[in-house]
């Protein structure tokens, strides 16, 4: 008996050493990004929890550069499935490249909302996206510069954070903030080269 507790006590401690080894390689390889005159930072604590940047890209609309985004992740993810069901914290970051309204910004989340939901997952999240709106609008204006995040607490929901200064409550619930990631990720991204960009792979179907 005391020979098996003294192997599974072993096993423990292996797998604990080969989880901190892996920790430490995931982060010694994380790096910042240069995109434009925009450098997305390689890690960003959401929770407590050092996150690691999956990946950053460049947002345009009709040929004008809107915002450099980066996704973190607890650890890298190659796949929009993949980093869809992740658990833990989580975090969007938005650079902004020029002042756009916080009504726009809430319209363009709407309409990336619609496109990767069914109408009933819609119906489902709609008082959610609207309690998030509700906290975006007062804020009038992101104005280019501004750091724009919108993480996920675990336990607590959607937070917005403008500059690091948090604004309003979470929003409860992870089915809104894994629609929010849908938004880039999903079957009809905002984008799907800025898709893959977060994803960190270079080419191919994400």
């Amino acid at each position: 008996m005391r020979s098996q507790d003294n192997g599974r006590g072993r096993r423990r401690a292996l797998y604990a050493a080969i989880g901190a080894w892996l920790g430490c390689m995931i982060m010694a390889s994380a790096e910042a990004m240069q995109i434009g005159d925009v450098q997305t930072e390689p890690f960003a604590k959401v929770d407590g929890i050092e996150l690691v940047l999956n990946g950053a890209g460049l947002r345009k609309r009709y040929g004008v550069n809107v915002y450099v985004i980066g996704l973190y992740l607890r650890a890298p993810q190659r796949s929009s499935e993949l980093a869809l069901a992740l658990d833990g914290p989580k975090r969007i970051a938005l650079t902004m490249m020029r002042g756009i309204s916080a009504q726009s910004l809430v319209d363009a989340l709407y309409e990336g909302l619609r496109d990767n939901s069914s109408e009933p997952e819609y119906e489902r999240l709609k008082s959610s996206a609207d309690a998030l709106a509700a906290v975006m609008l007062p804020l009038q204006e992101a104005r280019k510069g501004d750091l724009l995040a919108l993480d996920y607490i675990p336990g607590c929901g959607a937070q917005v954070s403008v500059n690091g200064r948090k604004i309003g409550s979470p929003v409860p619930g992870p089915e809104l903030y894994r629609a929010l990631l849908k938004i880039w990720l999903g079957h009809n991204p905002a984008d799907a080269n800025l898709k893959r960009q977060l994803l960190g792979v270079s080419g191919g179907a994400p």
